[in-house]
This record gives structure tokens, C-alpha cells and sequence, in this order.
């Protein structure tokens, strides 16, 4: 994808969304077992944020396996009313739940804190470009959410790899991330320079 260009969030939403749409099942299966693959490197922490794809999100239920068999304790969130996301630990599949949005999650009894433990979050997006701005949904919950993590936490944005892009509009109350996931580009830094 180009530069931002003048378009703004809804505008790239629109576009973001009928590309995943248009990618074959298989090319996402494929992208999924990479980002496991990618996944299981986070393993040796000890505390890791994560969230359950769905639909035509990058990833799969293999990602937060591969976490856990690598020995990390993996929080996924629990949707309520507008505000920040409780979280609650990911025992395993059958331990998920449906959820508000047609989500999952997990079946057992919030962490207070949670965030605050967490080394390393695996935030869904739409996009990110190379300065750390993540498109999100717009609904909000991991901007309100976020401030409440450690300050040295590895703030990751996991996309399909032409999901990496240039420039993407910014407002004054978006959390740039450090990280981008991808399936082919595995994990990259991103640039934090305030531009």
C-alpha cells in the first residue's frame, strides 16, 4: 500500500478490509502458521498480552499455542462496555468462550492488572506504519486500554505483511506501537521519532 495520501482512517479501513477479504484461505493459513512460528519467540517471557483472530485477521488460535507451549502465561481480553479491557489467561481452546462482536475469550475470572504485568502485547491492526502508528477498528478499547501497561513493555502490531505501510493518519490520542508482526517480515521495529 501507498502513503496515507490524504486519505483518512475510514477511508483506509474501507481498503484494508476488502483486501483481507479478497486473500484465498490458504494464503492465510500459510500466514497463520508463520506468525506462530514468529509467536513462539516471545515464549521465554513470562507475561504476554495477546487476542484471539478472527475473521480475516492475521494469525490463529496456533499463536497463542505456541506461546504457551514455549512457557508463557498468555492474558487475552475480555470485552465489556466501552472502556479499558479487562484480561483474563488462556488455558486453552476449549477454555474459550463467544463473545461480544463475535469475538473470544477466555471462560475464567479477569486478572486485576493485568497489563501491568505483560512484557510483550500482541495488539490487532489494520495497519502500522514505519513511525509506530496503528490503525485499529475505531472503537477505541486499546487506546483507553494501553496506558495502564509498564513502560518498558514491547508494544507489537500484528498485520499482513502489506499491511506495514509509509504513513497513516495520526490523532493526538493514538499509542504508537515499537514492534510490527508480520507473517513474512517476522518481527520488525519500527521507527519513534515523533514525525
Amino acid at each position: 500500500m501507498n502513503a496515507g495520501g490524504g486519505r483518512d482512517k475510514q477511508a483506509w479501513r474501507a481498503e484494508i478490509l476488502e483486501r483481507r477479504h479478497a486473500v484465498p484461505a490458504a494464503v492465510r493459513e500459510l500466514e497463520a502458521a508463520a506468525l506462530a512460528r514468529t509467536a513462539a519467540t516471545f515464549a521465554a517471557r513470562e507475561w504476554v498480552c495477546a487476542y484471539v483472530p478472527v475473521g480475516d485477521e492475521p494469525g490463529s488460535v496456533a499463536m497463542l499455542d505456541a506461546l504457551r507451549d514455549g512457557g508463557a502465561r498468555v492474558l487475552l481480553p475480555v470485552t465489556g462496555p466501552l472502556g479499558p479491557l479487562t484480561w483474563a489467561e488462556y488455558l486453552g481452546t476449549d477454555r474459550l468462550r463467544r463473545a461480544r462482536y463475535g469475538l473470544l475469550e477466555p471462560d475464567g475470572a479477569a486478572l486485576p492488572d493485568a497489563l501491568a504485568l505483560a512484557e510483550v502485547i500482541l495488539v490487532p491492526a489494520l495497519a502500522v506504519d514505519r513511525r509506530g502508528v496503528r490503525l485499529g477498528r475505531g472503537a477505541g478499547y486499546y487506546d483507553r486500554s494501553l496506558p495502564a501497561a509498564r513502560p518498558d513493555v514491547r508494544l507489537v502490531a500484528v498485520v499482513r505483511d502489506d499491511e506495514l505501510v509509509e504513513c497513516l493518519p495520526e490523532e493526538p490520542h493514538d499509542l504508537r506501537m515499537g514492534w510490527a508482526l508480520t507473517p513474512n517480515g517476522g518481527l520488525r521495529q519500527l521507527v519513534q521519532n515523533g514525525n
